[in-house]
């Protein structure tokens, strides 16, 4: 029996750890070749060993997304090698740490912005082609259910994903005529390291391990999966659908 992702080409930003890292190993196991984007050389090299064990393939791309133009450099080579692009996970993302807003540094704000929204518009910007010439491109943004809430003290994070939401989703409607379809991810609270330094008094335990949250992931990233434009809620375990102002 053929696996889901054989012969795909599937990019995960952030899969040095956590979630990213999860989604990455579990498309290497469906059959994708999967280019493993990070900052975090040591974790991309333990990805590596693991998709290799697992008798998958991956590419790993140390890189920082504030720096653009690498990923630019990256869409050439992809182009190159490849042609084309079949499943693109926005995933890295940070969450900087509680603050009121009068007492936010500016570099700080600036840094949520260009991880969390603007790089996710030059990877949009930089893939769309390649997405485009796959039969079915998946694209899937990574978001956080604090949209919702406004929650005190998380500005910098929760205006980034609220952007991050209207990013993808307009994504979405650009190309509604086109074999691309680009949905957002809610994880819910996941066991991860990010979410243990921003909620240290949780117990992790209680938690659902990344590997559970990212087989849901890959449910979004196949060929067979058409809807665009929603988020699903792994909490919720269902799509929502997104209602227009009255």
């Amino acid at each position: 029996m053929p696996l889901p992702f054989a012969d795909h080409v599937a990019l995960v930003t952030g899969a040095s750890r956590g979630l990213g890292y999860a989604a990455a190993l579990a498309l290497a196991r469906a059959g994708a070749h999967v280019v493993a984007v990070a900052r975090t050389i040591g974790g991309l090299e333990e990805l590596d060993d693991a998709v290799r064990a697992a008798g998958g393939s991956a590419t790993l791309t140390p890189l920082d997304l504030r720096d653009y133009n690498g990923l630019y450099r990256l869409a050439t080579a992809l182009n190159e090698r490849y042609g084309r692009l079949d499943v693109l996970v926005g995933n890295a993302g940070i969450a900087g740490v509680p603050s009121p807003l009068d007492h936010i540094e500016p570099i700080a704000w600036d840094d949520m912005m260009a991880v969390n929204v603007t790089a996710n518009w030059h990877l949009i910007r930089a893939m769309d082609p390649l997405l485009k010439r796959s039969d079915a491109g998946r694209a899937v943004f990574v978001t956080s259910g604090i949209v919702a809430t406004a929650r005190a003290y998380w500005a910098p994070y929760s205006v980034s994903k609220a952007a991050l939401d209207v990013l993808a989703r307009t994504y979405a409607a650009e190309t509604s005529s086109t074999p691309v379809r680009v949905n957002l991810f809610n994880p819910g609270p996941t066991r991860t390291r990010m979410r243990a330094m921003v909620m240290p008094g949780e117990d992790p335990m209680k938690l659902p391990t990344p590997d559970e949250v990212a087989a849901k992931i890959l449910d979004l990233c196949l060929p067979s999966f058409t809807e665009t434009g929603k988020l699903y809620d792994y909490r919720a375990g269902k799509l929502l659908e997104f209602k227009p102002p009255a």
